[in-house]
C-alpha cells in the first residue's frame, strides 16, 4: 500500500494494490474516485480536497512525489 499526497492540488491517493493492471475510474461522490481493477476490486482511492475530508497527520508517514512539471 502507498499513500501519496499532492499538497499543491490537495489530492490524496491511496494505492491498495501495486500490481500493474488496467483500472476503471468510478466517481462515488464529488470528492472521491475509486480505481477498480481485476475482479472488481478497489485498487486505489483518490480524495480531492483531501485536507477537508481526512486528518492527514494521522496518515503519516506520507510519501511525497514531486513531478517533473513542479520542479
Amino acid at each position: 500500500m502507498n499513500i501519496l499526497y499532492d499538497d499543491k492540488k490537495d489530492l490524496l491517493y491511496i494505492r491498495l494494490d501495486d500490481r500493474p493492471q488496467d483500472v476503471v475510474n468510478k466517481r462515488v461522490s464529488e470528492d472521491v474516485v475509486l480505481d477498480i481493477g481485476e475482479r472488481n476490486r478497489i485498487i486505489g482511492i483518490e480524495i480531492i480536497d483531501a485536507s477537508r475530508h481526512v486528518s492527514l497527520e494521522k496518515l503519516l508517514p506520507i510519501k511525497y512525489e514531486i513531478t517533473e512539471a513542479a520542479v
